[in-house]
């Protein structure tokens, strides 16, 4: 039976037996808790925990999930995926054991004829938990299981929690007996390789606290109702259905699977070593397509480290499996998405931004694979020669911040040469780096209030209705107040405040789209100035801001106002957006999609998918082709339509955003059709000009046009003319010859400074004989210890050494070590000659030595080192410590 049936018959035996069919969530989370979606229950985690009432008693799904604790994992066992797909039945107080054990039971044993998935019973053993006494009841009385083939078992293999605080409860589960030929005899309890875990159905009726992962938490009480939670693993139970060994060889990973051993001319079950390198690929190929499709991007951080990850692992395998650097990626793409497509048919939608993100990822990890690995080899012959088995943390923190190497990545090589990895002191790098680079997202996202406050503020006012369509003011009631991270009653002069309506003409920044300001009155009582507006959970306006006087009170009535200028101005950056996205997917073609936005008042940024640079040419045809069109004064039409209309139209769908059932798309003509849900300007025309103020990369395949709108356009194309004309009239020479003009003068000044250069260095190398001079003997060698003239380069200081070292000779042992602080760094570089390398005087050895002294590190050959630190004021201490290790020698 094909994967895409097996889910097709989950669903079809649910929604007979009265469950509503909910469509995977994305693997995104919305839950601040977490990353990606790791379970099938995420998406009904608010129902579960009683924060909002689910608009069904009952729901099935198949969820797409992401889990990357056991990565490493991957490739080596049976089971083991990144990317999985859940089959679940819920009840939101509906029903409990009674009926949720009878129906798995019921779906599993039926036969194929007649809808189910016909497994023989006599292949199937069940777990309780311990003290679960009701469970086995059912299984015995209910459906008929002999007691022998009930087994019960602990807290960690039989309950249930997501291993953070949230709900949990005992669970009874559905193994498959494999055959004598996988294992031992004596159920799950005896052999988990023989007997596989299908299916498991978690009792759900209590909340658990802070603690460990699987055992050792509290228990906090009761939840509102006893709720079902099943999962049932699709590609497990495919594996079991299609009788194959793995999941790796279903008909879906199975097909990724042997196209890679293929295209690298390998055969799946030659090698082991071979075989778990092409589950890998198998497994992280689809995993990337699903992650990409629901608008992940490659990145250093969060979701996107976790693609980055999986691709980057999947590229290695992949040139280890052929022994050359062939790009392989697009054609297991291409496998994964026409082997997903059944179950999901938005990839061939979304195919040509997923083939774009990773071919990009490929091809630039490509570059940083082959600088990355010499810099690994490098770091790896110093860390031997030294007698070490510790790879160094900053040489792995240097991988990662200028290769993109993942730490991982750099743990599986140093693995494969010996080595071990000091993680304790990259990660201490890596938290520097972080607490260096945080910014205002804290602030601007969730604030103090815990995400829980917020669903009491919706269950308890209901879904803000939002206005700002049509209105810049409404009379709205206070229906929540925060102050301080708590609901409060009231807030007085001076506090900062969250404040929620039950109607609002606040737009709350989402889309790209800033949020409005403007004021909250309570007549002849208070004023609060409104800075930001947020949506923490979907449906609920959270206004912020500050009172600037009097008092605001839960239930007082509040003249809500935005400022309209302010709104305006951002219509216009947001409008303008769409006509770039256009314009840019005109001039690049459909894989342009766009990757976010920020439209604010008179400006905006655009991100969107591309290769290769715009170019100064094509980025002036773009902003023709926008003032172009919005000079035609086109009107801006919005319209609400089913989610399958707007796509039928041809409306652009923001890559990786998330709609509803009903979206709004917005229309300037047949030139730019998208479903927005931002505010707009009515026509083209105010708009005014578009400015394109450049283009940049901002990371792997994504890069970003940033522009000016209407007035603030106008002024910046005013300051560049007076700019201009300050030039001409300082240069004596007409507005049009400006650019050979400079590019003339340009010449001449880099010509100049060359010529500078060379003087100041044939300065420094005249010191040589003088230096030299001042050789002394420290036990068996000649030691010239000395500064640089001031102002020497490192490359300077290099080759001052080698002449001083050159004048010196060959007749007797000789080491000329000396310091120089280009910019405020000293580095030192010590050089022997031959004789001295004899005597076992090296280099490498005393760089070390002087380094240290400085407050850093080093190395190189016996002949030549240098090395660098962080305190100026130590050179000639660390020349002292060289003259003493040599005397010692």
């Amino acid at each position: 039976m094909e994967t895409a049936e097996i889910a097709r018959r989950f669903l079809s035996f649910f929604e007979k037996n009265g469950h509503t069919v909910v469509p995977s969530a994305s693997l995104i989370a919305e839950d601040p808790t977490l990353l990606l979606v790791p379970a099938g229950m995420v998406p009904f985690k608010p129902f579960f925990l009683g924060q909002r009432t689910p608009p069904y008693a009952t729901a099935t799904s198949v969820q797409k999930c992401i889990r990357t604790k056991d990565i490493e994992e991957v490739g080596k066992t049976s089971r083991h995926a990144t990317f999985f797909q859940m089959l679940g039945n819920f009840s939101f107080g509906s029903y409990f054991k009674e009926q949720a054990i009878p129906l798995a039971w019921e779906l599993v044993t039926t036969p194929v004829e007649d809808g189910g998935f016909g497994i023989d019973p006599e292949k199937l053993w069940v777990t309780v938990y311990l003290d679960d006494d009701e469970a086995e009841q059912i299984w015995r009385e209910k459906v008929g299981v002999r007691p022998e083939r009930i087994q019960r078992m602990g807290m960690e293999e039989n309950y249930w929690s997501m291993g953070v605080p949230g709900p949990c409860g005992p669970c009874s589960e559905i193994f498959y007996d494999r055959g004598p030929e996988f294992g031992s005899e004596g159920g799950p309890e005896a052999d988990e390789n023989r007997y596989i875990e299908i299916w498991n159905l978690v009792f759900m009726q209590y909340e658990r606290g802070e603690g460990g992962d699987k055992t050792g938490f509290p228990i906090l009480g009761d939840l509102p109702k006893k709720n079902i939670d099943t999962g049932l693993g699709l590609e497990r139970l495919a594996a079991v259905l299609q009788g194959v060994d793995n999941i790796y060889e279903t008909d879906i990973m199975g097909r990724v699977l042997h196209r890679a051993a293929e295209l690298t001319g390998t055969r799946y079950g030659d090698k082991h070593e071979q075989d778990v390198m092409l589950r890998v690929v198998a497994d992280h190929v689809r995993s990337a397509v699903m992650l990409v499709a629901d608008g992940v991007k490659p990145g250093n951080e969060k979701a996107g480290y976790v693609l980055r990850r999986i691709l980057r692992r999947s590229i290695r395998n992949l040139r280890l499996l052929s022994g050359d650097d062939a790009f392989l990626l697009h054609e297991l793409t291409e496998v994964s998405i026409d082997a997903m497509k059944d179950i999901y048919p938005d990839l061939l939608d979304k195919a040509d931004v997923v083939h774009g993100v990773i071919d990009t990822e490929e091809r630039n990890f490509a570059d940083t694979l082959r600088a990355g690995t010499a810099l690994f080899g490098r770091a790896a012959e110093r860390t031997r020669q030294a007698g070490g088995t510790t790879f160094s943390g900053s040489d792995a923190f240097q991988l990662h911040d200028t290769y993109g190497f993942p730490i991982d990545l750099t743990l599986e090589m140093a693995d494969e040469q010996g080595l071990t990895v000091d993680e304790a002191s990259f990660r201490e790098l890596m938290q520097k780096q972080k607490d260096t680079a945080k910014a205002d997202a804290k602030a601007k996202k969730l604030g103090n209030a815990d995400i829980s406050l917020y669903a009491q503020l919706l269950e308890g006012a209901g879904s803000t209705d939002f206005l700002g369509y049509s209105d810049a003011e409404s009379e709205s009631h206070v229906k929540g107040i925060v102050v301080g991270g708590v609901s409060a009653p009231a807030a007085r002069a001076g506090e900062k405040v969250e404040i929620v309506l039950d109607r609002t003409p606040f737009y709350a920044e989402s889309g790209g789209q800033l949020a409005d300001t403007g004021t909250l009155t309570v007549d002849g009582r208070g004023v609060v100035d409104v800075e930001d507006v947020q949506k923490p959970i979907p449906g609920l306006f959270v206004h912020r801001g500050t009172v600037r006087s009097g008092e605001v009170v839960l239930d007082d009535v509040v003249h809500a106002t935005i400022d309209t200028g302010r709104r305006h101005a951002i219509e216009r950056s947001h409008s303008a957006t769409h006509l770039i996205h256009s314009a840019l997917r005109n001039a690049l073609g459909p894989s342009a999609g766009q990757a976010g936005s920020e439209n604010r008042p008179g400006q905006l940024r655009f991100d969107f998918t591309s290769d290769t640079a715009l170019g100064g040419d094509r980025l002036a045809e773009v902003e023709e082709e926008v003032n172009t069109v919005l000079a035609g004064d086109i009107a801006v039409r919005t319209e609400e339509k089913s989610l399958e209309e707007a796509l039928k139209m041809g409306a652009l769908a923001m890559f990786g955003e998330k709609y509803g059932d009903r979206v709004r798309v917005v229309e300037m003509s047949d030139y730019s059709v998208e479903l927005c849900g931002g505010t707009h300007v009515p026509s083209t025309a105010r708009l005014g000009i578009v400015k394109l103020l450049g283009e940049s990369s901002i990371g792997s395949g994504v890069r970003r046009v940033e522009a000016a709108v209407g007035v603030d356009a106008f002024k910046r194309l005013s300051k560049e003319s007076a700019l201009v004309g300050q030039l001409s009239e300082q240069l004596k020479t007409p507005r049009e010859q400006l650019p050979e003009r400079i590019d003339s003068m340009v010449s001449r000044l880099r010509a100049a400074e060359k010529e500078i250069e060379k003087l100041r260095a044939a300065q420094v190398l005249q010191a040589a004989e003088s230096i030299a001079e001042g050789a002394r003997r420290h036990g068996a060698a000649l030691v010239v210890a000395a500064s640089a003239p001031e102002g020497a380069s490192g490359d300077d200081l290099r080759t001052l050494v080698l002449d001083v070292r050159g004048r010196l000779g060959e007749e007797e042992p000789v080491v000329v070590a000396m310091t120089a602080v280009p910019k405020d760094r000293p580095v030192v570089v010590i050089a022997t000659n031959k004789a001295a390398q004899k005597a076992g005087i090296k280099a490498g050895d005393l760089v070390g030595v002087a380094a240290r002294a400085l407050g850093g590190g080093g190395g190189g050959k016996p002949d030549i080192a240098q090395g660098g630190g962080s305190d100026p004021s130590k050179v000639d201490e660390a020349l002292r410590a060289v003259e003493a290790r040599v005397a010692g020698a």
